[in-house]
């Protein structure tokens, strides 16, 4: 068992080692997008569905609230939590339109938008990073694989 443990813990280090080698340079590049945007007066937009929804909250919650350190509050909103409008949105327009009312709703051009997808594929996820391009919000793709029509929409992924 404890070599079994051992041998997920390297390969799950050795992994993370190898994407962090590999994309240092973008993942700079976003921090400094969202930085510059932070700066700019403008906020991060957060979606994704089951656990990608709860890594969107995760994130959001550490930026509006403390990580590691005190400072100011950071905006970011993830579109995931308001019960009301997922479920009035996916009766009225459909599942497909319940991040994309909200991008039309709350993000303006200079916004970050934040997408979370593991196929890089889900519907409604593509279909919010399509109208956030439309509006000028910055599109960052969180993906697995080759990012699907997710990554292919997005300005970072």
């Amino acid at each position: 068992m404890i070599r079994s443990i051992r041998n997920a813990v390297a390969e799950s280090l050795e992994l993370k080692r190898i994407f962090f080698q590999k994309n240092e340079e973008t993942l700079a590049q976003v921090a400094r997008e969202i930085r510059r945007a932070m700066d700019r007066g403008n906020k991060v937009l957060l979606y994704g569905n089951g656990g990608s929804a709860a890594d969107a909250q995760h994130i959001a919650a550490e930026w509006v609230g403390r990580f590691m350190r005190e400072r100011r509050p950071l905006p970011a909103i993830a579109l995931t939590t308001d019960t009301s409008i997922l479920t009035a949105t996916g009766n009225d327009y459909g599942f497909e339109q319940v991040f994309a009312r909200q991008v039309r709703a709350l993000g303006k051009e200079g916004d970050i938008a934040l997408a979370i997808s593991t196929s890089g594929n889900s519907p409604n996820v593509v279909t919010a990073t399509d109208v956030a391009r439309e509006m000028g919000l910055i599109v960052v793709a969180l993906t697995g694989s080759d990012g699907g029509a997710l990554g292919a929409g997005a300005h970072y992924h």
